[in-house]
């Protein structure tokens, strides 16, 4: 956001209005929330975010036992995902090494 804040601050300044309004309208309590938030941020690979929302989790009334709880339900839903994603994308990989599929072939536009 730093570079949008700095070349786009309209764009940037409207994220902050989503922030707003959803916070005005959150149907989940706080540590629900910072949970969410914290899941997410491990997936982002935001150490800003992380921080932001494992010290949030906490001031919210989270132990560190439910953060690493969450933090290996994480874990083991990205596996899964990542497990089904690569066996579908990759489902008749005789195929694609029969035709001779290049790296270059598939990304190109």
């Amino acid at each position: 956001m730093r570079l949008l804040s700095e070349w786009f601050p309209e764009f940037a300044q409207q994220f902050d209005k989503i922030d707003e309004v959803y916070k005005e309208k959150r149907m989940i309590d706080e540590k629900t929330y910072q949970f969410i938030c914290f899941a997410l941020s491990i997936k982002n690979r935001s150490k800003p975010c992380l921080l932001k929302h494992f010290t949030g989790a906490l001031e919210a009334g989270a132990t560190v036992k439910e953060l690493v709880y969450i933090m290996a339900l994480t874990f083991r839903e990205s596996a899964g995902g990542d497990d089904c994603w690569t066996h579908d994308a990759l489902g008749d990989y005789k195929k694609i090494i029969a035709e001779g599929i290049k790296s270059c072939d598939c990304c190109s536009s």
